[in-house]
């Protein structure tokens, strides 16, 4: 018994392990272009092209058949989740088909999208026009609020073995 015990240990703790790392978004990557950037994109009218983009809310305005969102936009990580410790790439418009609820779209949230640029569209800030690139979502990813400390404020499952300080 004892043996056993041992043998499925081992497959037990990888079963976890590997399910533990399989978190995020999983977009399908085929003919993105990885290196356009909304600022560029905008600036040379680019249309049609797959991106990948991420980065913060700033605004959410449902319409009549779809919802308009307003994001800063950082490089992203591996797992496409925006970096906001870098510097910021512009923004850009999502346009989601359908109803997106405000209140869960909020500002200050991390989103993550694919889909195609449509055409970029002038508008405001303060007092001086800026032009975004428009991304027309075919898949949304929205990270899990964070704290003030920085940290997913989800419950999070940790295993280890060794001595862990928590602050």
């Amino acid at each position: 018994m004892r043996r056993t015990a041992m043998k499925t240990l081992p497959i037990i703790a990888a079963m976890l392990v590997l399910t533990a790392c399989a978190t995020g978004p999983q977009f399908d990557t085929d003919g993105v272009n990885r290196d356009l950037q909304p600022r560029q994109a905008a600036a040379d009218q680019v249309r049609d092209e797959q991106v990948i983009w991420g980065g913060t809310i700033l605004s959410v305005k449902p319409q009549q058949d779809t919802t308009q969102i307003e994001v800063l936009a950082y490089p992203l990580d591996r797992g496409d989740q925006p970096r906001i410790d870098r510097s910021s790439q512009g923004r850009f418009l999502i346009i989601a088909d359908g109803y997106l609820e405000p209140a869960d779209y909020g500002e200050g949230r991390q989103i993550t999208v694919r889909g195609p640029l449509e055409e970029a569209r002038t508008a405001t800030i303060g007092e001086a026009e800026y032009t975004y690139a428009v991304v027309h979502a075919e898949d949304l990813h929205l990270w899990p609020r964070r704290t003030s400390h920085g940290t997913r404020s989800e419950p999070r499952v940790n295993f280890g073995i060794g001595i862990g300080i928590m602050r």
